[in-house]
């Protein structure tokens, strides 16, 4: 077997971003807009409601839950943000004020990772001669955090934004020109269709199962239609 051929087989691909806040922004965004709009409009369809009530509920939904969704999205990640920030600036402090403590620290971790004391001894003390090099090699080990790769809190809320209103808006396109039963079972079906395709999407990208990804998220989906529709039914609330 050649050389070339024994590298090619062993070459692999670099890891996707996976945890970042426009990851999650966009899959949560996404699920929650469908899911909830899903259970919106068919709890207030189980009720009895006129079209039109259906159709103005499941709009304002959409945008409340978008406006809510970006909202915790941005204070969320803005709050994380500042507390990594205060955490960066402990830090930096201590790498000026207490060196050799922080390069014996250093070594210490690339010890436990490893390395011979000598080795580890001499990585550490090339680190920490350059003081940014050694703040970012500190908030990587210590925090988990590249400093120089925080999220952006306004990327993270429009992303989630859009993303939960496109999710919302799909169950609500039957009512638009539609009622009753007809409109109530194209949203279902909306919704399934939709579901199901948003896990494969998250199959593929986790490189699990993508038919039992579709099939957890249709009967999650599914399950939670049944119980909002019972209650909207049970109620037998009609708004004119």
């Amino acid at each position: 077997m050649s050389r070339h051929a024994v590298t090619r087989r062993e070459a692999h691909p670099g890891h996707r971003e996976v945890s970042g806040g426009l990851a999650r922004a966009s899959v949560f965004g996404m699920s929650d807009g469908l899911t909830s709009n899903v259970l919106l409009v068919i709890g207030f369809a189980g009720s009895g409601a006129d079209a039109s009530v259906v159709r103005l509920a499941g709009i304002a939904g959409a945008v409340a839950g978008a406006v809510s969704m970006a909202a915790g999205e941005w204070i969320s990640i803005s709050a994380q943000n500042e507390l990594v920030e205060r955490e960066l600036e402990v830090e930096r402090r201590e790498l000026g004020v207490n060196t050799e403590s922080e390069q014996r620290e250093l070594e210490a971790i690339y010890r436990d990772h490893g390395m011979e004391p000598d080795t580890a001894r001499r990585a550490a003390a090339d680190v920490m001669r350059d003081h940014d090099r050694a703040l970012g090699v500190h908030a990587r080990e210590e925090l988990g955090v590249d400093p120089h790769e925080l999220p952006s809190p306004w990327s993270a809320a429009v992303l989630s934004f859009l993303c939960f209103v496109v999710g919302a808006a799909l169950p609500v396109l039957p009512w638009l020109g539609g009622s009753g039963t007809a409109a109530t079972v194209a949203s279902i079906v909306i919704g399934v269709i939709a579901a199901a395709g948003l896990g494969w999407t998250i199959g593929r990208f986790a490189e699990r199962s993508r038919l039992r990804a579709a099939v957890r998220q249709v009967l999650i989906l599914l399950v939670a239609c049944v119980i909002t529709w019972s209650i909207g039914k049970a109620l037998g609330v009609s708004v004119s």
